[in-house]
């Protein structure tokens, strides 16, 4: 069964890729739902890189504006 990943938090996505890695595992899986579960990892791994990326996005800007904010008291 496919999770809607949007409504998901950042640290449950990683928890579900978790659980989706050690579903994998499971030698008794068949191929349907093998495949299934991979697809929803790698849609959960682009949603958590972009999490990670914006965040890594806000936080230059904010270096950036303390930076000038500071220079601007000097």
């Amino acid at each position: 069964m496919k999770q809607k990943t949007p409504d998901l938090k950042f640290i449950d996505k990683v928890k579900r890729l978790e659980d989706i890695s050690q579903e994998l595992d499971n030698e008794e899986i068949d191929l349907e739902k093998a495949i299934d579960l991979y697809e929803e990892g790698v849609k959960l791994s682009q949603d958590c890189l972009s999490t990670l990326q914006n965040a890594e996005l806000k936080i230059t800007e904010l270096r950036g504006k303390l930076a000038a904010d500071f220079n601007q008291t000097d």
